[in-house]
């Protein structure tokens, strides 16, 4: 089983199929700014997202009709979906950067081998390699 070592603030990843994928201090200083910066992005978004949703509470609707009932029906019901979707978001980067801390950034949750470094710079908040999330997926 592979497991994260970090030594001098870069984490080495020993693999048990392939090469030792590392991670230098300054690339994960890297992402946890990327990650930090969107967790800031995502925060500002959802703050206007709920003001929004207050202020149309309190909008009166009185002489609209069914269909303008429904549309505004549904674009709360949107906005509230999207609110959601960015506090999970806000979520899996708080994560990705709680495993960075504790030196497990770059490890496959279910198989504890690497997860590929270009995953990882194209999505940083993987917690599965390929092989695993495509059997996943599978399901």
């Amino acid at each position: 089983m592979a497991t994260t070592v970090r030594a001098d603030k870069s984490a080495v990843v020993p693999a048990q199929n392939g090469p030792t994928v590392i991670w230098t201090a300054e690339e994960l200083a890297e992402v946890r700014e990327r990650l930090s910066t969107e967790i800031g992005d995502l925060t500002a978004e959802i703050a206007r997202a709920e003001s929004e949703i207050a202020s149309n509470d309190v909008t009166d609707g009185a002489g609209d009709d069914q269909a303008d009932a429904g549309a505004r029906t549904y674009q709360r019901e949107r906005e509230i979906a999207l609110t959601l979707n960015a506090r999970d978001l806000v979520a899996q980067n708080e994560r990705a950067i709680a495993r960075i801390d504790a030196g497990t950034y770059g490890v496959c949750e279910s198989c504890h081998q690497p997860i590929g470094k270009e995953r990882l710079q194209a999505f940083p908040r993987a917690t599965l390699c390929v092989a695993c999330k495509q059997r996943e997926e599978r399901r």
